[in-house]
């Protein structure tokens, strides 16, 4: 191409997380493979809160994506062999010092290239054109205008003029030689632009509901512009990581950390379809689970779907070594290295053993500071990615570590395994120990399972199960006065979480009906012991965690 490309090349290169294929861990010798021919929409993020959606829209219309950060190298984004780029918006003003740009040798790969917001100012302050700062902001609705002469396949079958959600506070003035206009609202006159290399920018946000016709736009861009195939299924997502597992265990054995939830349920089976026998999953009861939880697990696993199972009664071994830990952090990373060294020795009862298989997903991947993605601010450790030890000898299998809980559950149908299991919701792998507050006792254990049952009753009760993403009771560090019979009691404070979400990466508290909550405090009130107070979390994530620790 001729345009002069404004690089970022003086800037420090950060790594990122491993190039997976499809969405399971690596094998060992990966760096010298390709990954296998497909179709794959690479997001560049440039930090956009929207970048996972951009990501789960597409994957929502059976193509695979990857989000990688502006920093990573372009030889390992080139290794990917994407079918289309998304640019995604961001904070930054592209003609700041500091703004994150683009690698110049995107726009030489011979792909299409959709700019959204930032990513649409990118594009043209890249190419040759001109962004400035808007006198005027446009932040939330507006309306969006097809130029009437212009017929063009990103926009092929929406309406002349529709709805769509704008965030910005600059805009394209110029756009680059060799791009036209395709549409404008009343403050941007450049709204939508393209030109005949297949190269989109468009000033608002198709990835959110508050944009009804986004997702035929994203359809457009991948079937019409990019000419994926929708080969990105539950299915085939299946026999690939099937076939990628027998490859990376060979004639190896592996162990599974069962935890009882979803993630590690689903990844247990993909690998018992794998390797058959020569998986063992080990359930460790570390005292931090809800109430019933080890009978209903060995029910589950052992009995119905006759998987090598091993269960190991380690309650007072973690009981021990939380005794007087109080920082969440602390708990999450003492947990999580228990868990391994429990691990490792069953595994050395079971003979030779060179595998770990666990439930990792990608909201665990993104909120974790790991070697995977080293920018990344720490939001919270989970012990399955951030607290394991740097001397663990057994080599990790994650087959989901790419995938949002909504692709685990699909996989998890697919794989037959029971409804119970599939629309279980998510259990954090420290497990009650973070939903303590302060030091982790057999007595609040007691207290806290007893209320947290209490919930998960009168919500399952109520069919608002599949509903809520979680709910779940928090055992506060707070006492209160209260009154129960004719005596002034001292004792503690129950809080109620409920949320809604897709993914986990935000979420919002559930209106749960008053009537509801009634049940619920007045039974925890009388049946959780030492309780005379509940409270309800209306916080939403951001700015809190769903998790309290």
């Amino acid at each position: 191409m001729s345009h002069r490309i404004a690089t970022g090349d003086d800037r420090e290169i950060a790594t990122y997380l491993e190039i997976a294929q499809y969405a399971e861990a690596r094998h060992p010798d990966a760096d010298t493979e390709q990954p296998p021919a497909r179709d794959l929409i690479v997001v560049i993020d440039f930090g956009s809160q929207y970048s996972l959606l951009i990501a789960r829209r597409i994957r929502e219309l059976n193509v695979y994506c990857e989000v990688v950060p502006a920093t990573m190298p372009w030889h390992e984004i080139q290794r990917l062999r994407p079918k289309g780029f998304i640019f995604s918006g961001g904070p930054a003003s592209v003609y700041e010092p500091d703004a994150p740009m683009a690698p110049a040798e995107v726009y030489e790969a011979g792909v299409p290239i959709l700019g959204i917001c930032y990513g649409m100012q990118l594009l043209a302050h890249q190419l040759g054109g001109a962004v400035e700062n808007s006198s005027f902001r446009e932040y939330g609705h507006s309306v969006l205008h097809r130029a009437a002469t212009i017929a063009d396949p990103l926009l092929e079958d929406l309406p002349p003029t529709m709805p769509v959600w704008m965030s910005h506070g600059d805009h394209v003035t110029t756009p680059p030689a060799g791009f036209q206009t395709l549409a404008f609202t009343d403050n941007s006159p450049i709204a939508a632009m393209a030109n005949d290399s297949g190269y989109y920018g468009i000033q608002f946000h198709p990835e959110v509901v508050h944009t009804p016709n986004g997702k035929q736009l994203l359809e457009n861009f991948l079937f019409r512009v990019c000419k994926c195939e929708p080969t990105w299924t539950a299915a085939n997502f299946v026999e690939a990581t099937v076939a990628h597992i027998r490859e990376q265990v060979g004639d190896g054995h592996a162990i599974c950390a069962l935890s009882g939830g979803v993630d590690s349920a689903v990844a247990a089976a993909l690998v018992h379809r794998a390797i058959g026998d020569r998986l063992t999953c080990i359930f460790v009861n570390n005292g931090l689970l809800r109430k019933d939880e080890p009978e209903r697990l060995r029910e589950t696993f052992e009995r119905n779907l006759h998987m090598n199972l091993i269960v190991s009664e380690s309650t007072d071994r973690f009981l021990e070594r939380l005794e007087g830990i109080t920082d969440p952090e602390t708990k999450r990373k003492t947990i999580g290295e228990e868990f391994i060294w429990v691990f490792e020795e069953e595994a050395g009862k079971l003979g030779e053993v060179d595998f770990l298989v666990q439930g990792t997903t990608y909201p665990d991947v993104i909120e974790s500071l790991t070697a995977d993605n080293t920018a990344s601010a720490v939001i919270k450790t989970h012990h399955n990615v951030g607290g394991l030890p740097e001397e663990m000898r057994l080599e990790l299998v994650e087959p989901l570590r790419y995938l949002f809980k909504d692709e685990v559950r699909a996989v998890g149908s697919e794989l037959g395994l029971p409804e119970e299991i599939v629309w279980r919701q998510p259990f954090p792998g420290p497990g009650l120990a973070i939903r303590i507050l302060g030091e982790v006792t057999r007595e609040g254990l007691h207290t806290l399972r007893e209320a947290d049952a209490i919930v998960n009753e009168e919500i399952r009760n109520a069919n608002l199960t599949r509903e809520l993403w979680q709910s779940f009771a928090v055992l506060t560090a707070s006492r209160t006065v209260g009154v129960q019979g004719d005596f002034r009691t001292y004792g503690n404070v129950i809080a109620i979480r409920a949320v809604t979400s897709e993914d986990a990466m935000t979420a919002d508290w559930a209106r749960l009906p008053y009537d509801l909550l009634a049940r619920i405090s007045s039974r925890i009130a009388n049946e959780a012991p030492n309780v005379n107070r509940v409270v309800y979390d209306i916080t939403s994530k951001p700015p809190g965690t769903i998790e309290w620790e």
